[in-house]
């Protein structure tokens, strides 16, 4: 099951981004990790997903990711239910999802190590908000390596935290991104 919504979601992704396949430079990742941790005074929070598909075109600098809010993992399952259901309401909203640009990303084409400035729209419950970041991109033989962190705020995309729980969830999350990118089609 899980297998197929991976290669679904990455046909999404390939088919929300026409000009790769008529540029022939797809560049996907099946098993993206996107992981965030909360701290706050009574308790630390950290989930992960193992199931983010991504592609990215280092013609064009457009690079997507798109994950299945229910494939995120706690080490606690009630935290994952109170996440699906109270916070992220994954019935509603069951996908979150980044569309952006890569800043110089033709040096991607060279072997190398580098920082490019990403920026794009962040849509997680159903909310859409500008970031901008930095990514270190390890290139090697065809194979991209990334590696990203950025903060979200929870109120900026409409995810409210009652108060009795306050101090047990962070208003500030540290999102990050861990991606391993091959060139070619599914």
């Amino acid at each position: 099951m899980k297998k197929i919504n991976i290669y679904f979601i990455l046909w999404f992704l390939i088919g929300s981004m026409e000009v790769f396949a008529q540029q022939n430079i797809t560049f996907t990742s099946k098993d993206a990790t996107i992981s965030f941790f909360s701290s706050a005074p009574l308790e630390d929070i950290e989930a992960k997903s193992n199931l983010a598909g991504s592609a990215l075109n280092i013609s064009t600098g457009d690079i997507i990711f798109k994950v299945k809010n229910t494939s995120f993992e706690f080490d606690k399952k009630l935290m994952q239910e109170h996440f699906n259901e109270n916070y992220m309401e994954s019935d509603k909203y069951p996908f979150s999802e980044f569309k952006g640009k890569i800043e110089e990303s033709k040096k991607l084409n060279d072997n190398g190590n580098y920082t490019l400035k990403v920026s794009g729209t962040l849509q997680i419950h159903g909310v859409n908000k500008p970031y901008v970041t930095l990514v270190a991109f390890n290139v090697k033989n065809s194979v991209i390596k990334t590696l990203a962190s950025f903060d979200v705020r929870l109120s900026d995309h409409k995810i409210t935290i009652p108060s009795i729980v306050g101090k047990n969830i962070a208003e500030v999350v540290k999102v990050k991104i861990d991606a391993t990118y091959k060139n070619g089609q599914l």
